[in-house]
C-alpha cells in the first residue's frame, strides 16, 4: 500500500499548480482520500478531502481556489490549485484510508511522501 505524490514546485502568487497522488496496492475509488499541508512552524492541517461516499470538502482557506478530484481509471487523486497565495506555501501530503468515512476523522492509514509548494510574492 503506497501513495506517490508529485507536482509541487515554485510559482508566483496568482499562479497555478496541480498536485497528483497515485496509489498502488489498493483502490482509491472506494477509499476516503484527501490532502493535508504543513507550513514551517505550523501544525499540519487538512486542505481538502473526498469521503468514501464521494462528497468533496474544501477548507475555508482554499475554497474557490482549489479543486480536489480523482481518476479511478488511473488510481490517482489530484489537487488543482489556482490563484495561489504566499500563505499556501507548505509541504503537501496526500492521504487515503480504506476504512474511514473521511481522512479527517482519524489519522488515515496511508500517506504520501510530501511535495513542496512554494509561492513567491
Amino acid at each position: 500500500v503506497q501513495l506517490q505524490a508529485s507536482g509541487g514546485g515554485l510559482v508566483q502568487a496568482g499562479g497555478s499548480l496541480r498536485l497528483s497522488c497515485t496509489a498502488s496496492g489498493f483502490t482509491l475509488g472506494s477509499s476516503a482520500i484527501g490532502w493535508y499541508r504543513q507550513a514551517p512552524g505550523k501544525e499540519r492541517e487538512w486542505v481538502s478531502y473526498i469521503t468514501s461516499t464521494d462528497s468533496a470538502v474544501l477548507s475555508d482557506s482554499v475554497k474557490g481556489r482549489f479543486t480536489i478530484s480523482r481518476d479511478n481509471a488511473r488510481n490517482t487523486m489530484y489537487l488543482q490549485m489556482n490563484n495561489l497565495k504566499p500563505e499556501d506555501t507548505a509541504v503537501y501530503y496526500c492521504a487515503a484510508d480504506q476504512s474511514l468515512h473521511s481522512i479527517v476523522i482519524l489519522s488515515p492509514e496511508s500517506w504520501g511522501q510530501g511535495t513542496q509548494v512554494t509561492v513567491s510574492s
